[in-house]
């Protein structure tokens, strides 16, 4: 099964970072997040993506071109330019980088995959937003209900503190702000069939509206409720969040290190 990286947003919210570089590029833990988001994928064994490719394109082509040169041993010839791999940590991945457009929409960049999606199930992700999602699962729910659309919903991380105040405008109770007070949204990680692709109507169209709209008017669009971990990147303040998080070495995301650790403790 097929996975779709939708990584050709301008990033606007996240200038510090994307005037230089596509947001998905940009590094957690000296990796670019569009990474981290397909070691998830990958570590659930799905190992064939589709990056959409729009703002500066070249830079994800270039980065996976170079991929094998920099994550490899080699020996070069320099007398005949021949070069030959001593060893390689190259994951088992097939990458395609396809352009779908400087101005084209989240739904108008998969319109204009369908030549790689007509034919199987397939999945979508953004290129900005990580999560300790199980793969399997969401794709095992998707199979249960026969319906041609499955997102995932999240609760929203919280981000203010909840107030009680009374009728003389005394606080009487000051509390963080539990995610779980928060109603469910669109986290991305979807799981589509072929004929999602004929509810996207132009380029200019984004997922999110009519092609999602009328998925669930029409009764085909299903929900894959994840209670757990789930982050963007629209921020520097999120970005550093994840920072944090990648550099504590408890990365919720970080599904080999999860698994290790749950191990040696279980």
């Amino acid at each position: 099964m097929k996975t779709v990286l939708l990584a050709g947003g301008f990033g606007t919210r996240l200038a510090e970072e994307t005037e230089a570089r596509p947001k998905p590029m940009v590094e957690i833990g000296k990796k670019p997040i569009l990474l981290h988001i397909m070691d998830i994928y990958s570590h659930y064994g799905y190992h064939d993506f589709i990056v959409a490719c729009g703002y500066k394109a070249h830079f994800i082509k270039e980065y996976f071109c170079n991929y094998h040169l920099h994550c490899s041993d080699w020996t070069f010839d320099l007398s005949n330019g021949q070069r030959e791999i001593l060893q390689s940590n190259a994951p088992n991945w097939q990458v395609s980088c396809i352009d779908t457009g400087l101005e084209a929409m989240t739904g108008g960049r998969i319109l204009r995959l369908k030549p790689w999606l007509s034919s199987e199930t397939f999945m979508v992700t953004y290129g900005d937003g990580l999560a300790d999602i199980n793969i399997n699962e969401l794709v095992k729910f998707h199979k249960s209900h026969g319906k041609l659309a499955t997102v995932t919903a999240v609760r929203p991380p919280a981000r203010f503190g909840g107030l009680v105040i009374d009728n003389s405008k005394k606080v009487t109770e000051f509390t963080e702000k539990s995610q779980l007070n928060e109603g469910w949204i669109n986290g991305g990680f979807f799981v589509f069939e072929p004929k999602v692709i004929d509810y996207i109507k132009g380029y200019d169209t984004p997922l999110e509206k009519a092609p999602l709209e009328n998925l669930a008017a029409d009764g085909q669009l299903m929900a894959f409720h994840h209670e757990g971990f789930w982050q963007p990147m629209d921020t520097i303040r999120e970005k550093r969040l994840l920072e944090e998080l990648w550099e504590s070495g408890n990365a919720p995301w970080d599904m080999q290190k999860q698994n290790s650790r749950a191990k040696k403790h279980g």
